[in-house]
């Protein structure tokens, strides 16, 4: 996970190299576009393959290929045939094998403890990913300023190594029944995107990550910040990359143990994304690098809070055998939703400057979370179920 948020790093301030400069900001955002869309060709058949067939091979499987595509990365940057359209294309080609990897990888872990554990499985997993978030970018950072983008690539490709060794060595998986698996059919699709759609709660909290992340999705932006408003060059740019996993991260270690006694959940979350919104307003708005580290800070400390909660809510109300296809409409949502945003946000700020892209990208975001509570005061005053009491 380390590499692959590095190699996200590394890939937006590549795209900012490449760019001309006066299409800087549309550059970016087309790395959004070329990202979602195999996650919206390919998300429908993924969740199908993941109820279907034995999780962890997938995994195994879809993470060689990634890691192909990462030394590809490397090898063209490493060679000079680093052209906008090369790494596009390969960006695009990891975004689908990943859109097979995340159901897979969605729906293996909660199968790996009991249902009373499955609460702070979902939280400890979500530290995991954020201490990555943290990580790769600063880490990244610093090799881009000592030996370049291609050397983040070519690392990036040899954490995938370490990635096969764990699921080669991994015992004691559960085997699901063949009664729980689905039939790799067109039917088991539809039945699993009705099923999402009709649960209030399942489908209000994707939404609800949808629309914060389409209009807050900033991220794609923050090379132009750091050379542009801050000028802090790469080491700069890779402590702004980390700052909102960073501030996730010391949020879930605070989350892990209180998270299952939190008893009004609804409001909770609502209130997060209220302040996720709130936060990025203040970043488009900052000129300054520490105020601007702070905001970002904010952003992915708020954010860790609303993720824990619709993971919990998701995987606490979906059978095993409905998970692998839950989770792709799902990605259809929390990737779907960045990876517009990041498109959106190259758009607006090619239009009006980044500035004024980011903060109206917030209000935006503030807009859709009154909305969505308006829409679904369900989700608003859910509340901790009594299966789930600790």
């Amino acid at each position: 996970m380390s590499g692959s948020f590095m190699r996200t790093a590394a890939l937006l301030w590549h795209v900012s190299l490449l760019a001309p400069p006066e299409k800087k900001a549309l550059a970016l955002g087309i790395v959004g576009l070329v990202r979602v869309a195999p996650i919206i060709l390919f998300s429908f058949v993924s969740g199908i393959v993941a109820d279907a067939s034995d999780r962890r091979k997938l995994m195994m499987l879809t993470n060689v290929s990634m890691m192909v595509i990462s030394g590809l990365l490397a090898l063209v940057t490493f060679t000079g045939r680093d052209a906008l359209s090369v790494v596009y294309l390969l960006a695009g080609v990891s975004a689908a094998m990943a859109s097979f990897d995340n159901p897979a990888r969605q729906s293996l872990f909660p199968s790996l403890v009991p249902r009373e554990h499955l609460q702070n499985a979902i939280s400890l997993n979500s530290t995991m990913i954020q201490a990555s978030s943290v990580l790769g970018p600063m880490v990244g950072g610093l090799i881009i300023a000592v030996g370049g983008v291609a050397w983040v690539y070519a690392f990036d490709a040899a954490t995938f190594l370490v990635l096969e060794l764990m699921l080669v060595l991994m015992r004691d998986v559960p085997v699901r029944p063949e009664a729980e698996r689905s039939e790799l059919s067109f039917r088991a699709g539809v039945e699993g995107v009705r099923w999402v759609f009709r649960q209030p709660l399942i489908r209000s909290a994707m939404l609800l990550d949808f629309f914060a992340t389409f209009f807050a999705s900033a991220e794609a932006l923050l090379p132009i910040f750091a050379q542009d408003v801050l000028r802090v060059g790469p080491r700069g740019y890779g402590l702004l990359a980390g700052a909102p996993a960073m501030g996730a991260m010391l949020t879930s270690l605070v989350m892990v143990p209180l998270v299952p006694r939190i008893e009004r959940r609804g409001r909770l979350l609502m209130g997060s994304v209220v302040v996720y919104a709130l936060a990025t307003v203040a970043f488009g708005i900052s000129t300054a690098f520490w105020l601007t580290f702070c905001c970002l800070l904010l952003v992915g400390a708020s954010d860790m809070v609303s993720t824990v909660l619709r993971n919990i809510i998701r995987h606490m109300h979906t059978p095993d055998s409905m998970r692998g296809r839950m989770t792709s409409v799902n990605m259809m949502f929390f990737m779907g939703g960045p990876q517009l945003g990041e498109l959106e946000a190259g758009l607006v700020a090619q239009a009006v400057g980044p500035a004024a892209s980011v903060v109206s990208g917030g209000v935006a975001c503030l807009l859709a979370v009154l909305w969505v509570g308006w829409k679904t005061p369900t989700l608003v005053v859910y509340r901790r179920d009594a299966q789930e009491r600790p």
